[in-house]
């Protein structure tokens, strides 16, 4: 497929990556974005990845051979109808969205369809905004394709390469597949961890000791709920349904749980749980998904003076940076008095063979 010009509307986290990653592999392409702050524009400008530095007319798009939609869903669907009168025929419009099925509708009722691919880059970070973007982040993250109806084979081929180009791995579904699988295994998992926070909130007491003592276990099911409250609104009521759906099929696993141990049943109780493990072991490790990585080891430590110091020393005369580090004070349900957590995946492997070769004992 031509790569020459290509459009953002969105240059965040996303956007800003899958940019930086194309002017990696075509220097000579030309970027423009539309953002909702001219300080991205500029930032990104200065940076050498966009032509422009300030707000252009929506016009301007009309040459791309290639738009992504970067922005939150119900903005991208918007952007939708204004971009229709403008679009090059030969343009292919792309999305990054989490939800498919309501951008898929609008595509079709537009008359798109033989211009569209849905996307869905299943990478993501903890931090948001253009200036945490990274041309490595989709490296091995499945990128979720839903393409229209009618794309030319040979476009979707192109594409395809395109993402595979970045580093990450192209895996083509329907959309209505597609909003049922991460209603499974993002949306369900954030709407649970927001109320099981919320329910441990209203439960403590004046001292806050709940608050106090919550770590290991608690910190780490529940981490999700630290995300965008304003972008899990959103996702939520474009994705009510398949939402709505799974969450009944867990309220009913709920009941079935409290039922059996109001009755005691301990043999029901210990399947429920051994199923639970048999398959969260067996789980993908190292495998990029659609929540935000975690690159983290616990590490022992003799309680004296400046043990900390040491580690932090150890890592940083080796160019190793920390993003951040901690003792756990409530160790019931894991191993290790010190959190560390890295940057990346490189950065945790070396910082993990660097400090056993130092004779810490790690814990992963």
């Amino acid at each position: 497929m031509h790569i020459r010009n290509v459009g953002f509307i969105g240059l965040g986290l996303i956007g800003g990556s899958i940019a930086k990653n194309i002017k990696k592999l075509y220097p000579e392409a030309s970027l423009i974005a539309a953002t909702s702050g001219e300080e991205t524009l500029r930032q990104a400008h200065a940076d050498g990845l966009i032509e422009n530095d300030t707000f252009l007319p929506l016009e301007d798009f009309a040459t791309c051979d290639l738009l992504f939609l970067c922005s939150p869903v119900t903005v991208n669907l918007s952007y939708l109808r204004k971009l229709k009168p403008i679009l090059a025929p030969h343009c292919l419009l792309t999305d990054v969205g989490s939800v498919k099925g309501d951008i898929a509708r609008a595509v079709k009722d537009l008359g798109l369809e033989k211009q569209f691919i849905g996307g869905h880059p299943m990478a993501g970070s903890e931090a948001i905004g253009y200036e945490h973007s990274s041309e490595y982040l989709l490296e091995n993250a499945y990128y979720i394709l839903t393409p229209g109806e009618g794309v030319p084979e040979e476009t979707f081929r192109g594409f395809y390469q395109l993402v595979k180009q970045m580093g990450a791995i192209p895996l083509p579904m329907s959309p209505d597949k597609h909003d049922f699988s991460t209603a499974a295994i993002s949306h369900l998992p954030h709407v649970v961890a927001a109320s099981l926070v919320n329910l441990v909130r209203e439960a403590d007491d004046e001292n806050a000791t709940l608050k106090t003592i919550a770590a290991g276990g608690f910190r780490d099911i529940t981490r999700i709920a630290s995300s965008s409250p304003v972008m899990w609104q959103n996702i939520c009521l474009t994705n009510q349904r398949e939402i709505l759906h799974l969450l009944d099929l867990y309220l009913e696993k709920l009941q079935t749980f409290r039922t059996e141990l109001a009755n005691a049943d301990s043999e029901n109780l210990l399947a429920e749980f051994q199923s639970a493990k048999d398959y969260r072991d067996n789980l993908p490790i190292h495998q990029p998904g659609i929540l935000p990585s975690v690159y983290e080891f616990y590490c022992d430590l003799i309680d004296e003076a400046g043990g900390i110091a040491t580690i932090a020393t150890i890592l940083a005369t080796n160019q190793l940076s920390i993003k951040n580090i901690g003792i756990i004070h409530n160790r019931e349900y894991q191993d290790g008095v010190l959190h560390i957590e890295m940057y990346d995946q490189p950065s945790l492997e070396a910082a993990v063979a660097l400090l056993q070769r130092n004779h810490y004992t790690i814990h992963l």
